[in-house]
């Protein structure tokens, strides 16, 4: 009973510190990415027999693609594996101490700072979130290259093998002496010139084997890795959202101040009634002061224009309100009546 007690208290426990917004960690990805090798390789056991004669076919080319694949996998747990820092990095900084230097998230880390307090905008929140983005998606290109280098060496072995068998296949041919009267020795010189042919057929083969091969699991492989940065990237997007203060976008609109078209009329008349008191001393400050006033008072009727049909657009914009939601109670009543026949 006790044991149950205890349990309970457990899992309520760990009710009350769920945090929705704590990174995951990529464990389950490379979990994955182990159980699925093992299958490869136990599979590959069991047909070694199989295996060993085709790599012999070519030793060369089919050493390549396997060099290429052992690199491909490498990278693939590497990429899967520096998310566990940037993923530590994240949560410590959430709780308020941070223990290691992140290497992928270190432009946000020198935007931040070192205070747990944070509130971005929404137009920084998504110039990091794209650097971030970009960022994870060139760290997959070498994988995604790697993919398409296994194909095509199995193609290109599967070509010279076909470009071995079609010259060896001419030269058995022109070897062939029927003349000779002798058919047995027709027939083993026959036999001796397929060697060839057929040796070109198992490296053609063999090599299209080790590269397709290569390329799906491989393939997988990157699949994984990009799930595991796929998940990082939006468990990262959802913890920004809630720290992006929406306020710091939002334009609000001023209505236009009629306090300046006031002071302008009193500037025109005060410079009229300076024109009629001192204009007379001399007529070319009297005249340039009329044109001054008379600028003036055109722009205060500009002004007074400007601010009517600002006026007559709000009011028209009131009344459409009013229009759209009378329209809106209509259909509503419309609906209501519907539902209730």
């Amino acid at each position: 009973m006790a044991f149950f007690k205890s349990f309970g208290m457990g899992r309520r426990s760990d009710v009350l510190m769920y945090d929705p917004h704590k990174l995951s960690s990529p464990q389950v990805f490379l979990l994955t990415m182990v159980i699925f090798l093992m299958i490869v390789a136990f599979i590959a056991a069991i047909l070694t027999r199989q295996i060993s004669s085709a790599f012999a076919t070519n030793p060369g080319l089919n050493g390549l693609i396997i060099g290429v694949l052992a690199v491909g996998i490498l990278l693939a747990f590497v990429q899967v594996g520096r998310l566990f820092r940037e993923v530590r990095w994240v949560n410590s900084f959430r709780a308020g101490s941070e223990t290691t230097e992140p290497v992928l998230l270190a432009p946000m880390k020198a935007m931040i700072g070192r205070s747990p307090t944070i509130a971005f905008s929404t137009s920084s929140m998504r110039t990091m979130l794209d650097s971030i983005a970009t960022r994870l998606d060139e760290s997959r290109d070498t994988s995604r290259y790697l993919v398409g280098l296994l194909v095509f060496l199995g193609l290109l072995g599967t070509f010279w093998g076909l470009l071995n068998t079609i010259g060896s296949i001419r030269e058995t041919i022109e070897s062939l002496d029927p003349g000779t009267g002798d058919a047995a020795a027709v027939l083993e010189s026959l036999k001796a010139g397929l060697s060839a042919p057929l040796a070109g057929m198992g490296t053609a083969f063999s090599s299209s084997l080790f590269g397709l091969s290569g390329s799906l699991v491989l393939g997988f492989l990157d699949l994984q890795a990009g799930r595991a940065q796929t998940r990082f990237y939006t468990e990262l997007e959802n913890w920004l959202s809630s720290v992006t203060d929406l306020s710091s976008d939002i334009v609000v609109a001023e209505p236009p101040k009629v306090e300046s078209s006031d002071e302008i009329r009193v500037l025109s008349e005060r410079l009229r009634s300076m024109q009629e008191n001192g204009g007379g001393a001399n007529p070319r400050v009297a005249t340039a002061m009329a044109n001054l006033a008379d600028g003036i008072s055109g722009l205060v009727k500009n002004m007074r224009s400007e601010q009517q049909i600002m006026r007559d657009w709000v009011e028209a914009q009131s009344d459409e309100q009013k229009a759209m939601r009378n329209t809106l109670e209509k259909i509503a009543d419309a609906l209501k009546k519907t539902g209730v026949h």
